[in-house]
């Protein structure tokens, strides 16, 4: 063994965790490339307000400099998991969050992207806070085990559902809401073939890892995900062209219009200050709220996936865990981009064997390399990403088998908890809902003293969300 890798091995503990070092560097290649698209979307989401109001010079120059401050919100989060939690987790803008800021926040509400980053900088701080004092730990030892046990089975169809909807397999439909991409398309000159050959591309890569992961080969999901690309390459999936290899005119932008660049006095500047300030608190709680109870259910989930589970079914490095996160949203203001949180994602290298923060560590150079590499992190398309997030809402599923389903009071919460996640596309509404069903079917059976006061307070504090929160 080399003197590094001796390093490596020591430090993470990678042989005790039962892992190998290419098993960790695979997994957090898996990682990456699964998570990479958020690269491409997050500039896109955030520029989209000023493309709509017609600024597409200041949409520009948002777009060049949120991409550069992603990668490196992604880095120093990503990095934090390896390093000082020392868990296979990445972290990068959170898909929801950065819509809520685009979408409500900077164009439903009128704050400039600068406002905006002071709002996320604020809930990181908040975070930061409530960690260090342990509150945060509290909540999830809080939360029963009619829940907790949900949680995985409802991240894997949560995240199936991505795959699904990344695919190209599943549409909308105004009349059932959601269908199957038809297929039949192709014989009619109005069809989609670009559609129909994006859902064949992804249709490939899941049946590649299926077949290899049953051959027990290691790296299916990276193989997988491979495969799919270059098949989606004579099928015009996988696009070769635009390489867009400027990254003065990026990093110029980010410099001008990202990084330090929050707007606290124009946050503050209104006529009313009082009203300001309980505006922004309210804006602050909702970033929060659903920040909060995201990163604590897929940390939940991707650590039992995981095997991180100690005898008393704590997460193990769980403090630390929650601090990076915490920390990564604060730093995530800072350079440019909305909150940077632990992302579902992680899943996919968990399930390629990820076990200690090594994967997480190669993850993480990743990040910090794909803004050279940019080009190249592209070229891998949607629908070949899609197949890993599909394979892993297979294994997640398979903890539904923990869920206790003999007592209603149990099994209606966690029922609750499963569906409410895909079905309203937040991890947080799962949590919640499920956590508001626990109390209110446990209060009305007499079983109101199962309830700890902790949970009741969540519980009230979500009702109070849904009843005054917009999120969008």
């Amino acid at each position: 063994m080399k003197k590094g890798d001796r390093f490596f091995e020591h430090f993470f503990g990678i042989s005790q965790s039962g892992s190998s070092m290419r098993t960790e560097i695979l997994a957090g290649v898996t990682t990456f490339i699964t998570v990479a698209y958020i690269l491409i979307l997050n500039p896109q989401i955030l520029a989209d307000p000023y493309m709509i109001m017609g600024d597409a010079d200041l949409a520009s120059k948002i777009s060049n400099g949120v991409f550069i401050g992603t990668c490196i919100g992604a880095f120093i989060g990503t990095m934090l998991c390896a390093l000082y939690a020392k868990v296979p987790f990445a972290q990068a803008p959170g898909m929801g969050l950065n819509a809520f800021f685009a979408y409500t926040v900077v164009l439903g509400m009128g704050y400039s992207y600068n406002q905006a980053l002071v709002i996320v900088l604020l809930s990181g701080i908040f975070f930061i806070v409530i960690t260090a004092v342990g509150l945060r730990e509290a909540i999830i030892r809080s939360i029963p085990d009619a829940v907790k046990t949900a949680i995985t089975p409802g991240i894997g169809l949560f995240i199936t559902i991505i795959g699904l909807k990344n695919a190209g397999l599943v549409i909308s439909n105004p009349s059932t809401l959601v269908s199957m991409v038809d297929f039949a398309q192709w014989r009619s000159e109005d069809g989609d073939l670009t559609l129909i050959c994006g859902a064949l591309v992804a249709v490939i890569g899941l049946v590649t890892i299926g077949v290899l992961q049953a051959r027990n080969v290691k790296g299916s999901i990276l193989f997988g995900i491979v495969t799919a690309t270059i098949v989606g390459i004579p099928l015009g999936v996988t696009k070769l062209s635009s390489f867009d290899m400027n990254l003065g005119a990026k990093f110029q932008d980010f410099t001008e219009v990202s990084l330090f660049k929050m707007d606290f006095a124009g946050l503050f500047s209104g006529e009313n200050l009082l009203e300001t300030i309980m505006t922004v608190t309210m804006l602050v709680l909702s970033f929060s709220l659903v920040n909060m109870f995201d990163s604590i259910g897929t940390l939940m989930g991707a650590a039992k996936q995981s095997g991180m589970i100690d005898k008393d079914g704590e997460i193990l490095h769980m403090r630390e865990a929650l601090m990076c996160d915490a920390v990564s949203t604060a730093a995530g203001a800072m350079v440019g981009t909305s909150t940077v949180t632990t992302v579902v994602e992680s899943s996919a290298g968990i399930a390629a064997g990820g076990r200690t923060g090594m994967t997480s560590f190669v993850t993480a150079l990743l990040f910090l390399a794909s803004i050279i590499f940019a080009p190249f992190v592209s070229v891998v398309p949607a629908a070949a990403t899609a197949p890993a997030l599909i394979f892993v809402g297979v294994l997640m599923l398979g903890n539904m088998k923990d869920v206790d389903f003999s007592d209603m009071t149990n099994a209606l919460p966690a029922f609750c908890t499963i569906v409410f996640m895909p079905f309203t596309y937040s991890i947080a509404n799962g949590v919640a809902v499920g956590l508001i069903m626990y109390c209110l079917v446990k209060l009305l059976t007499n079983k109101a003293n199962e309830i700890r006061a902790l949970t009741w307070i969540i519980a009230v504090v979500f009702v109070i969300r849904y009843a005054f929160m917009t999120l969008g």
